[in-house]
C-alpha cells in the first residue's frame, strides 16, 4: 500500500535528519570537517531504505490502516438455484454485513498528491539543467594564458587530470562548476577587473576541490532525494545544511592546501562575492563559490577559527561515523515491521500447470486453485489473484471448529450451543446449534461464541501452528475473519486444506474427522464433496465470495479454492456454481 510507505519514508527520513542535527550539534568538537559532510551520505542511505523491496528485509509483521465500525447492519440471501442435496442449505448465503472505514482513498490520494509534487519538482530541476545548459553555450573562453596556466597549476598541487574546461561567462555573478561528463568551471564574466591571481588561484582551488570529492554527482543525488522527498520539510533542511557542510569542507580542504598566512586572504576573497546574488535556481546541480549571507558568514567563522585537524580528531571522526553507521542499519527492521508487505503468498513449485478458465468467471475478477492428491500436481487459473490474500470469511469456520474441538470447548458428543433469544436476520440462525448445523447454516454467532471460549492466544498459537495466512487477529475477537485483519490466499486455502485432509497439521484424529463429517455436501457417481463457502459484504456491498473444499473419488482427492471479487456482486453460492462447474467439465465432480 502507497499510504504505507509514504508514512514509513516520512518517519525515516525526519529520524535521521533529526540525529544528524543533534550529532553535529552535540559532537561538533569531535567530527573533522570532512567527516560532518559524510555524515549525510548515511542519509541517503537512510532515504533510500523505505524504497527497497521488503522481499530484501525477510523481517516484519503486517501494519495496516483498517479501522473496524460497527457490525451486523444488512444481510444478504441469495439461493442458488440448484436442486436440494443432502444438506439443502450449504449453497444458500448466510452472511451479514460489516461496516469498515475504506481508507484507501488515502492511497489514491497520498500517491496522486506525491507524484505531482514529484511532477513540480522535477520540472524545476529540468529547468535548473536548462539554465545550466545556457550558460555552458553562452560562456566564452579564457584568453588569458596567465589565468590558464594557473588552472593547470591547480590541478597538479590537487592531483587532478580529467579534463576540464574554465570558461567565463555574463549570466552569472559567482563562480560555479557543473557537468557529469564533462566538467565546466565557469567565472563571471571580466572577473579579471575585480579580482587578483591569488583570489582566482583560491576559486580554482575550491572549485576543483568540489570536482575531485565527486560533489557534482552529489548534487544530481540530492536532487533525485529532493524530488522524492519533496513533501518532507526536514529533508530540505538537510539538504540545505548538507550543502553548508559541503562547503565547510571544501574551504577546509583548500585552506589545508594553502600556507598559514594565506588563510586571511582566501576568506577575503569569499567576501567579495558576498553581495554579487543570492543562490540561484540552478544551484540544485552545480557547486558555487557564493551562498546566502548566513552560510558565508559561518564559513568566514571557520576559516578565521581554522586549525589543522589532528590523526585523533579525524579518528574519533571515523568513529562517530561508524556508529551512526550502525543506527541507520538499524533501521532496517523497523521498516521491514512497518513497510512489511503480507497481503501476497510466496509460492514456489515446478508442478504447476495454468488453465484458461476465463469465461467461468464473467463479471469477476478470481481465480480457481486444483490440486492432485495422487500425481502432485497443481492447476491455476489467474495466478496473481492465486497468490493475492483476502479475508477467509466463512471458510474460516472450519478451522475455528477444529481449534475448538482441539481446546475441548466442544466435543464429538456435545457441541450444541444455546440461542441466546437474539433475533438474527436468518431463521435457521434463531435456535440452539450444533457444530453440523452451525457449518450447514454458517451461523456466526455460533462460531464467535467457540472464539471466546478457545481465547485469544490459543486461536493465535493455532494460527502460527498451521501457517494459516498472515494469522492476524488484530481485528477483534469477534470480526478478524470477517472482512478483517484476517488474510489467506485461494493457494493457502488448497495446502491447508491438503494438511488437514491428511492431518498433517498435528491435531487429534477424531476432531480432524467430525470437521469433515461436518463438512461433507454431496455425493454423486462415487465422488463425494466436501466445502465450505463465504461471502463478505463491506458496508452493504458483495466484494467477496469463496468456494473451499475437496472431492474424494476412488482415484484420488481433489482440493479446491475459488475466490470472485466484484464491486457489489460476490457470494460464496456463486463461487460455488462457478467451482461445480469447472469441477464437472474436468470429469471430476
Amino acid at each position: 500500500m502507497f499510504f504505507t510507505h509514504f508514512v514509513v519514508s516520512l518517519i525515516v527520513s525526519s529520524f535521521t535528519v533529526s540525529v544528524i542535527l543533534l550529532i553535529r550539534k552535540v559532537l561538533k568538537k569531535q567530527l573533522s570537517a570532512q567527516w560532518q559532510y559524510n555524515l549525510w551520505f548515511l542519509l541517503l542511505i537512510a532515504l533510500t531504505l523505505p524504497f527497497i523491496p521488503n522481499e530484501w528485509f525477510e523481517l516484519g509483521n503486517s501494519f495496516t490502516f483498517e479501522i473496524n465500525q460497527g457490525n451486523e447492519k444488512s444481510y444478504a440471501d441469495t439461493s442458488s438455484g440448484d436442486p436440494a442435496s443432502e444438506r439443502g442449505n450449504w449453497m444458500k448465503d448466510f452472511t451479514v454485513s460489516v461496516n469498515r472505514f475504506d481508507l484507501t482513498f488515502l492511497n489514491e490520494i497520498s500517491a496522486s498528491i506525491w507524484m505531482i509534487g514529484m511532477f513540480i519538482m522535477t520540472a524545476l530541476t529540468i529547468r535548473s539543467w536548462l539554465m545550466l545548459k545556457r550558460i555552458k553555450s553562452t560562456s566564452n573562453w579564457i584568453k588569458n594564458n596567465n589565468v590558464l596556466d594557473l588552472f593547470e597549476q591547480c590541478k597538479q598541487r590537487l592531483n587532478i587530470r580529467g579534463d576540464i574546461v574554465v570558461r567565463e561567462s555574463p549570466l552569472i555573478k559567482s563562480p560555479l562548476t557543473f557537468g557529469l561528463y564533462k566538467t565546466y568551471v565557469v567565472l563571471p564574466e571580466q572577473f579579471e577587473e575585480w579580482l587578483s591571481m591569488d583570489d582566482i588561484e583560491y576559486i580554482f582551488l575550491h572549485e576543483l576541490n568540489h570536482y575531485k570529492y565527486k560533489d557534482i554527482v552529489t548534487n544530481y543525488l540530492i536532487a533525485f532525494y529532493q524530488i522524492l522527498y519533496w513533501f518532507n520539510p526536514f529533508v530540505w533542511i538537510a539538504f540545505k545544511e548538507m550543502r553548508l557542510d559541503r562547503e565547510i569542507a571544501c574551504d577546509i580542504a583548500v585552506l589545508n592546501a594553502l600556507n598559514k598566512n594565506r588563510h586571511t586572504a582566501y576568506g577575503h576573497t569569499i567576501l567579495k562575492f558576498v553581495n554579487k546574488s543570492s543562490r540561484p535556481r540552478y544551484s540544485t546541480v552545480a557547486n558555487q563559490l557564493n551562498d546566502s549571507k548566513d552560510q558565508i558568514k559561518r564559513r568566514i567563522e571557520i576559516i578565521a577559527s581554522f586549525t589543522t585537524e589532528s590523526k585523533l580528531l579525524k579518528l574519533k571522526s571515523v568513529v562517530i561515523f561508524i556508529l551512526f553507521g550502525v543506527v541507520v542499519t538499524g533501521q532496517v527492521p523497523i521498516i521491514s515491521a512497518m513497510a512489511y508487505d503480507d497481503h501476497r503468498y510466496e509460492f514456489e513449485s515446478e508442478r504447476i500447470k495454468y488453465d484458461h478458465l476465463g469465461k467461468y468467471f464473467t463479471g469477476y475478477e478470481g481465480t480457481f486453485v486444483l490440486y492432485d492428491l495422487q500425481t502432485d500436481q497443481y492447476s491455476i487459473y489467474n495466478e496473481n489473484k492465486s497468490t493475492l490474500r483476502v479475508s477467509p470469511d466463512s471458510t474460516y469456520k472450519i478451522y475455528s471448529a477444529l481449534f475448538a474441538l482441539e481446546s475441548d470447548v466442544i466435543t464429538n458428543e456435545s457441541s450444541t450451543m444455546k440461542w441466546n433469544g437474539k433475533q438474527y436476520p436468518y431463521d435457521s440462525w434463531n435456535m440452539d446449534q450444533n457444530l453440523s448445523t452451525a457449518l450447514e447454516n454458517s451461523v456466526n454467532w455460533y462460531f464467535q461464541g467457540l472464539d471466546r471460549k478457545v481465547g485469544k492466544d490459543k486461536i493465535q498459537d493455532y494460527l502460527s501452528q498451521i501457517n494459516y495466512g498472515n494469522s492476524d487477529l488484530s481485528g477483534g475477537l469477534s470480526q478478524y475473519w470477517l472482512e478483517s485483519s484476517l488474510k489467506i490466499s485461494p493457494l493457502e486455502q488448497v495446502q491447508l486444506l491438503k494438511s488437514f485432509y491428511t492431518n498433517d497439521l498435528g491435531f487429534k484424529d477424531k476432531n480432524v474427522q467430525m470437521v469433515k463429517d461436518s463438512i461433507k455436501l454431496e455425493e454423486k457417481d462415487d465422488a463425494v464433496l466436501f466445502g465450505k463457502t463465504g461471502t463478505g459484504i463491506v458496508n452493504g456491498k458483495n466484494i467477496n465470495g469463496w468456494f473451499i473444499g475437496f472431492v474424494e473419488t476412488n482415484q484420488t482427492t481433489y482440493f479446491f479454492a475459488t475466490n470472485i471479487e466484484s464491486e457489489n456482486n460476490s457470494y460464496g453460492s456463486k463461487a460455488a456454481k462457478i467451482t461445480k462447474s469447472i469441477l464437472r467439465d474436468k470429469g471430476i465432480y
